[in-house]
Parts: structure tokens; C-alpha cells; sequence
């Protein structure tokens, strides 16, 4: 049996609910079932993630789809990889913020942080090294044995403002007292260093001046270009093409995306994108690393 005090209760509950008239009792029939609407999926900005054509359009997706799905994955946000056909396109995006996070070449950081537009956010390590070339090739046949034994010769630029593809073997030039346009036949741009590696293999060009690592890089996954091409002078150690963030980023998403970094190599999901990037580890750089580089790009005045 309810206890009296427990029915006296229950029945102030019904009338207080039901306003004192029990006819202003909706009826709900429970037959007739509606879809909740769904709720609205908060907007989450992309973050965009530039890479300087130092490979043509093709090999920039092979080698860094899989470090943008990470980047994402990580981030639990969109990542949208952002190309353009030169460096000084790419430098814009960084300089405009419309790129969060950038490979760039290193004349091109050279001139984008001269110009505070962009900052040293890390660098990769490369087989033990955080240096590289610009590397001199031509054709196996070619009797060339030097930069003095191409002139009259077709060349192949990789782009305007590219160190080891244009400053350094613009500065081989003038070093004979010549300038591109008198030196060489014809010359053309091939705005990647994986293009120029071909035009040489395939006798469009006499010579080029490419990334030492881009070659490696090329003849380690395609060994028959060793019997194409021979690399007949290499330049001084440059400061490694760095990975930069604009100036004023968020504090925040600079240590993150920093800290995401230097993690890569400590992560087995990190670690294949590494592989696949070709680079050991990313670590701190050093913005004193591209004072050679300044100075080369000084002395051919070529600013960018």
C-alpha cells in the first residue's frame, strides 16, 4: 500500500504540471517519430601546408601526401597541400599568410626572411647531414668537365630564384666574366629539379645545375639514371632548404607544429613519413646556416 503522505505528494506534482485543469494536458502520440535535426558540424579552417616546386607537381604528391594526412590526423583538423609553379609565388602565399607551413628552397628563405616575411621553423637531417649541394650534370657522353665546357652549350635552369638551379651556376658564369645570356646557346627553365634531371638524362638540355638531394634522391629511386647522366662539379656545403612558418603565427600553433616535427622520427606512423620524404629527422635550425647562401646570392645580385 502508498503511503497517504506519498499520494498527497504525487498528486500536487500532476496538478502542478498540469496548470490545475487536466484538459491543457497535451497529447503526444508516440507513434509518429521525427528525425532529430542534426546538429551543425563546427567550421574548422584548413591548414594549409606550401611546398616550393623543388620536384615537379607529380613528385610533390608522391613524396608529401602521406605527411599532410599525418599533419591532419595529429592536428584533428583539415590539411590542405598548396602548390605553385615557382618559389616567388609560394614566398607570396607565405608573405600574404595564406600558407601556415612551407618548404621552401634557400635563396628563397634567404629573400623571404630578409624581407620578414616568413621564420626558421625547422630542418631536416639528411643521411647524417644538414647540408647540401648544387650539383653540376650532364649527359654520360658529354666530354664536359667543368662549367667552361658548356659554353655555347643548351642549360637548363630549374627556377628564377633557386639557389643551387640558377644563383650558383649564374655565379660559375660570371666567375669566367660572362653572363647566362652571352655564356650559353639557349637556356630554359624546367621549374623543378626532378624536370631538369630529366631534360639532361634525355638530351634536351647539354647541362644543369640541381639539388644535390633531389639527385640522390632521383637516382636512389630510379638507378638507371646513373647511366644517363654524371655530375662533373659540386658547390660548397649550402644551408639545407629549410621548413618555414610566416612571421606572427599564433605562438601556440608554432610550438605545436614544431613540436610535431621534432616527434616525427619517435613515432612509427611518423617514421614512414619520413621515409617517404627521404629524411631522417626534422631539428632546429640555425639562421646563420644561410650566410654563405647570402652571400652568393649578393654577389650575382640576384636578390629575388
Amino acid at each position: 500500500m502508498i503511503p497517504a503522505v506519498v499520494l498527497i505528494g504525487l498528486t500536487f506534482v500532476l496538478v502542478a504540471c498540469s496548470g490545475g485543469s487536466q484538459s491543457e494536458v497535451p497529447f503526444v502520440d508516440l507513434s509518429q517519430r521525427e528525425a532529430l535535426p542534426v546538429a551543425a558540424v563546427s567550421s574548422v579552417a584548413p591548414l594549409h601546408v606550401a611546398v616550393a616546386a623543388v620536384l615537379s607537381p607529380e613528385g610533390t604528391i608522391d613524396s608529401y601526401a602521406g605527411f599532410v594526412d599525418y599533419l591532419g590526423e595529429r592536428l584533428n583538423r583539415p590539411v590542405e597541400l598548396v602548390q605553385r609553379r615557382t618559389y616567388a609565388e609560394v614566398n607570396a602565399l607565405i608573405a600574404s599568410g595564406e600558407v601556415d607551413l612551407a618548404f621552401v628552397c634557400t635563396s628563397a628563405y634567404v629573400a623571404g626572411s630578409d624581407r620578414s616575411e616568413m621564420e626558421l621553423l625547422a630542418i631536416p637531417e639528411i643521411n647524417g647531414e644538414r647540408v647540401y649541394h648544387s650539383a653540376l650534370i650532364v649527359p654520360s657522353d658529354s666530354t664536359a668537365t667543368g662549367i667552361a665546357d658548356l659554353e655555347g652549350k643548351v642549360f637548363a635552369f630549374t627556377d628564377p630564384m633557386s639557389n643551387t638551379g640558377r644563383v650558383y651556376p649564374t655565379f660559375l658564369v660570371r666567375e669566367l666574366g660572362a653572363t647566362p645570356d652571352s655564356f650559353f646557346s639557349d637556356s630554359f627553365f624546367t621549374y623543378s629539379h626532378d624536370r631538369a634531371i630529366a631534360a639532361v638524362a634525355d638530351g634536351l638540355a647539354d647541362g644543369a645545375a640541381v639539388d644535390s638531394l633531389v639527385l640522390d634522391y632521383a637516382v636512389a629511386r630510379d638507378p638507371a639514371l646513373a647511366t644517363r647522366l654524371k655530375v662533373i662539379h659540386r658547390s660548397p656545403d649550402f644551408g639545407i632548404p629549410p621548413v618555414v612558418v610566416p612571421i606572427g603565427m599564433s605562438p601556440n600553433l608554432r610550438a605545436e607544429l614544431l613540436e610535431l616535427l621534432l616527434d616525427l622520427d619517435d613515432d612509427p606512423a611518423g617514421s614512414s613519413v619520413l621515409v617517404d620524404l627521404g629524411v631522417d629527422r626534422f631539428v632546429r635550425g640555425d639562421d646563420g646556416a644561410y650566410d654563405g647562401v647570402r652571400e652568393l646570392v649578393a654577389a650575382t645580385e640576384m636578390t629575388g
